[in-house]
């Protein structure tokens, strides 16, 4: 018997197989990656992303459609990662809006819902690029419209859907030249193939490995940590979603200013946003039963979990991997950065960022955790560097959520350009509109240079490169491959014309040895004498030199 209507416990289901189809074939997604280096990280992004969306749904299932649709998209938007986890969010946001209210839908309604979707993903992005995700969804979702009647059943219309979404995708290296050299499809598309295939055997009643997705995943305790003499010195980390209940907050009016000052009272580290009437909240505090007696006047938890910290800080686990809470004195600007590789954070610290989020390439921060980082800081106005292309979409995210300050987002997308504006960063006599201003014309005049090591082989920018090669690339424009990486450096910085810059920055990644990098510095100095060249312990991943010219 075909399926004439989607309810919201069938969605919550589709969803559910869609995260496990991802997640079954995520490592495949990865290996999808243009350069040949080990920055492949879309499946990981886009898997963590949707995940989010299913986890929501583990303590709401709810049989009104618009309801768990609206779950969904809330879960991916905190959870969302990377370009492609922000626009598959997107896509999902826009197919809650048009469902909102709805106890069910038919394939008319669904094909308009799907169609929400691509206009708030193509908003999503300031320069739309064809032959992405973009596309794959787009040709799949008018494909399906476009045959749907008033007797269609769903059956039908996602089968149109994922055989339309694959042939899109075989299409993306005819619109991208880059996809085409590489001899690879997109890697977002093929993500969201694999959802789209995991829905639709959902949707078939075929079973699918079930995953533990966010909130359920099981850590292994050491009860040792904290025994019967132990004192609790750090207290439980919080978190949980609260759904406002209209009966409870006519007698008691839900203010969320208000809300979070009694939140900033009995306990720290507050991070406390609405969306809708679902309130997100995560506090560190010595009495979470009173926390969650408070926030329970107002309305019903969907989720909650409570962790001991002195667990956490004994087996040495940061929270979030976020720096810790400080108690800082109020400022116009606070700052933060993304970043990896200790050497690096630290010079961004020594800077004068107040936080630096562990994160950079293929290790994406999601929303939430910018959201965190944001809330670590009292100011006015919080300026943060994503440092990475893929990063930007995530930040402008966890920017349009947060409400206690103004977030100006600093367009880097190099550890190299990151370093270069905060160096040069001015905030005494300027407005924020000015400094970003600024900014963003410090950021234009940096060129980063990049050597790491192929993982694989493939013909690029008219060279032969073979796994184990070191190739040095800006931005996606390969300019030398060789066995030796110093070799590629300096074949880099000659073709980089580094004779035409004051300043170079040479960040060394965890890999390059000592006497590496000595060497490197040297022949360096020796070749651009008339250049200042500094060199940074950067202990970064993947990155074997970072190159910054200025």
């Amino acid at each position: 018997m075909k399926t004439k209507t989607v309810d919201g416990v069938l969605f919550a289901k589709m969803i559910q197989g869609g995260a496990a189809s991802l997640s079954a074939h995520r490592k495949t997604v990865n290996d999808l990656h243009v350069f040949p280096i080990p920055d492949g990280d879309t499946g990981d992004n886009m898997f963590m992303t949707i995940d989010s969306g299913a986890a929501a749904l583990y303590h709401h299932t709810d049989v009104c459609l618009g309801n768990t649709a609206s779950a969904v998209a809330k879960g991916m938007l905190l959870g969302a990662r990377g370009n492609s986890g922000v626009i598959l969010s997107r896509i999902f946001a826009g197919i809650s809006k048009k469902l909102e209210g709805a106890e069910t839908a038919g394939a008319v309604l669904l094909g308009k819902a799907f169609e929400a979707g691509i206009s708030e993903a193509y908003g999503a992005v300031s320069v739309p690029v064809e032959g992405t995700i973009l596309t794959v969804y787009k040709d799949a979702v008018q494909y399906t419209v476009s045959r749907i009647t008033a007797d269609s059943d769903i059956e039908s219309c996602f089968d149109n859907f994922v055989s339309e979404m694959r042939r899109s995708l075989q299409k993306t290296p005819e619109l991208l030249e880059v996809l085409r050299q590489a001899g690879v499809v997109d890697s977002g598309g093929a993500g969201l193939v694999y959802i789209a295939e995991g829905m639709r055997n959902a949707l078939m009643g075929e079973d699918f490995d079930e995953h533990l997705s966010t909130p359920q995943t099981l850590k292994t305790v050491d009860f040792e940590a904290f025994d019967e003499n132990s004192v609790l010195t750090f207290g439980y980390c919080t978190e949980f979603f609260l759904r406002l209940q209209n009966e409870k907050i006519k007698t008691a009016p839900f203010d969320l200013e208000k809300f979070r000052q009694y939140l900033s009272e009995a306990g720290e580290s507050v991070v406390a946003f609405q969306e809708g009437t679902i309130v997100k909240v995560h506090v560190h505090t010595m009495h979470p039963g009173d926390i969650l007696n408070y926030c329970q006047q107002y309305g019903e938890f969907l989720t909650t979990k409570i962790e001991n910290m002195s667990l956490q800080h004994n087996e040495v686990i940061v929270h979030e991997d976020y720096e810790p809470a400080k108690a800082c004195p109020h400022k116009t600007y606070g700052i933060v950065s993304v970043a990896t590789g200790k050497g690096i954070r630290d010079v961004f610290t020594s800077l004068g960022c107040d936080v630096v989020v562990d994160g950079g390439q293929s290790m994406n921060p999601s929303a939430e955790e910018l959201l965190y980082a944001f809330s670590q800081i009292n100011a006015d106005n919080i300026l943060i560097y994503p440092n990475n292309s893929n990063i930007i979409l995530t930040a402008q995210q966890a920017a349009s959520l947060y409400r206690k300050a103004k977030v100006f987002i600093i367009p880097t997308k190099t550890i190299g350009e990151g370093y270069a504006a905060i160096s040069l960063l001015d905030t005494d006599k300027n407005s924020a509109e000015e400094i970003l201003e600024e900014q963003t014309s410090v950021i234009e005049g940096v060129v980063t240079g990049i050597v790491a090591q192929a993982v694989r082989d493939t013909e690029q920018s008219g060279m032969s490169i073979h796994k184990g090669d070191y190739i040095g690339f800006v931005d996606d424009d390969i300019y030398d491959a060789a066995e030796n990486k110093n070799t590629v450096l300096i074949n880099l910085s000659n073709k980089l014309h580094m004779e035409n810059y004051d300043i170079a920055l040479l960040i060394c990644g965890e890999s390059v040895t000592a006497q590496e990098s000595e060497s490197a510095h040297r022949l360096l100095r020796e070749k651009y004498p008339n250049t200042e060249i500094y060199m940074i312990d950067g202990q970064q991943p993947i990155y074997d030199y970072i190159l910054t010219l200025e």
